[in-house]
């Protein structure tokens, strides 16, 4: 089994900053890819960013430049710093793991959501 847990989610204004955390625990043989998905409300949920197990990036181009994923592979955790925050970034956001696990092989898996909203 394996489980995914978010933090760092919270309420800023436009232009800060907020970090999220995802860590991944349980039975992991290996971690393909680790990311952030997000979902407004009466949206669908859209790739934030993602990182692959050769530490390649890609972002949706509504965050490039502002948005930076990092990743601890000694702790299966991936960090998403978001600078320069805008009202329209307001939403839940899903952490998401595509990992080979030791008893089912590979799957995806999602955390609980943590939202996220900017506002004055």
């Amino acid at each position: 089994q394996v489980q995914l847990v978010e933090s760092g989610g919270g309420l800023v204004q436009p232009g800060g900053s907020l970090r999220l955390s995802c860590a991944a625990s349980g039975s992991i043989f290996s971690i393909v890819s680790m990311g952030w998905y997000r979902q407004a409300p009466g949206k669908q949920r859209e790739l934030v960013a993602t990182i692959n197990s050769s530490g390649f990036t890609n972002y949706a181009d509504s965050v490039k430049g502002r948005f930076t994923l990092s990743r601890d592979n000694a702790k299966n955790t991936v960090y998403l710093q978001m600078n320069s925050l805008k009202p329209e970034d307001t939403a839940v956001y899903y952490c998401h793991a595509d990992i080979r696990a030791t008893t089912r092989g590979r799957s995806d898996y999602w955390g609980q959501g943590t939202q996220v909203t900017v506002s004055s």
